[in-house]
């Protein structure tokens, strides 16, 4: 059965992998229904192939996938209402704020941006990872009432919480993607796929989460790569070492909260393949900024048939009884 965890992020992860390009974005039913659905309309695409601003209203529980202009109007009280975007692994959101209309005063509020993702108190990227401060990651209408009209997220994902009490009030927002040149903290939208992560000399930490179960293959990491030459390999261990890979697997969104079930210090050309049987497996460079470091990597959902066929090489002691 699947967990709790996957259960939240379903509506937000599984139909994506139907469709390709700008023409994929997924309508979630209210909260209270079980299942997504996904829909590709082919007049849609025909509007957005010829240039035209893609519209539609939003609901309470939403998911937004592509470039638009989208608005909430409340038809009876919604206390408990979030919005969710996601961009390619390369591509930065921006938000901008068209028109509001809600009761501050009243106890309406609109949080524009969360930047990232929070599900049950967990967020992505975690509070250790992300450029800003927590509270910075905030930007609440209410209490500023002088907020910025355009807001870029600082990866692939962000989302907005409002609660609206009065009938006929809400909100008109815009949302635009830009390219990320070195995607840093990314959330993928399928459960397989191909990435390549380079930090260019800076101190930063960047994570790759994919919300199932996975095989994964790590084919090229290069650590400590500066002018054409590697540093000399430690002796035993990460420990102490500036630089690594780290693979992460639980069952929540935060990977600071995650099980560490693999360092990698070394660089190699090759294949190295694990099994991760969590819920969220998380791919996670520590990079000090002296040097320019980069991992690529494949990935696909584990199948059943995999699961009982377990083989060397793989991940097993924290994740494979939660499937």
């Amino acid at each position: 059965m699947p967990s709790a965890f996957q259960f939240q992020c379903h509506f937000i992860l599984i139909f994506l992998a139907a469709s390709k390009g700008e023409t994929r974005y997924l309508e979630v039913r209210d909260a209270g229904e079980d299942e997504p659905f996904l829909l590709l309309s082919e007049d849609l695409k025909r509007e957005l192939s010829a240039g035209q601003i893609y519209r539609r209203s939003l609901r309470c529980i939403d998911m937004l996938s592509i470039e638009g202009q989208f608005t909430f109007t409340a038809e009876q009280p919604q206390l408990h209402c979030a919005t969710f975007f996601i961009g390619e692994p390369e591509e930065l959101i921006t938000i901008d704020y068209d028109f509001v209309n809600i009761d501050c005063h009243g106890g309406d509020f609109l949080k524009v941006v969360f930047d990232g993702w929070i599900l049950k108190g967990e967020k992505f990227p975690s509070s250790l990872d992300h450029p800003l401060t927590t509270s910075q990651r905030y930007a609440d209408f209410c209490e500023s009432g002088n907020i910025q009209r355009s807001i870029r997220s600082s990866q692939n994902v962000a989302m907005i919480f409002f609660r609206i009490h009065e009938p006929g009030n809400g909100f008109t927002v815009t949302v635009k993607k830009n390219t990320n040149l070195f995607p840093c903290n990314v959330i993928s939208q399928t459960p397989s796929g191909r990435f390549t992560m380079v930090i260019p000399h800076q101190h930063r930490n960047c994570s790759f989460s994919i919300i199932y179960p996975v095989v994964i293959k790590i084919s090229d990491l290069i650590l400590g790569h500066l002018n054409g030459l590697f540093l000399k390999k430690p002796s035993v261990g990460c420990a102490g070492v500036g630089d690594f890979v780290e693979l992460l697997g639980g069952t929540g969104l935060d990977p600071s909260k995650m099980f560490p079930l693999a360092d990698l210090c070394h660089s190699f050309h090759g294949s190295a393949q694990m099994k991760i049987g969590c819920d969220n497996t998380v791919l996670r460079m520590v990079s000090s900024g002296k040097h320019i470091n980069r991992v690529t990597f494949e990935y696909h959902q584990l199948d059943l048939q995999e699961t009982e066929n377990r083989k060397e090489n793989s991940i097993e002691e924290f994740c494979f009884p939660s499937i």
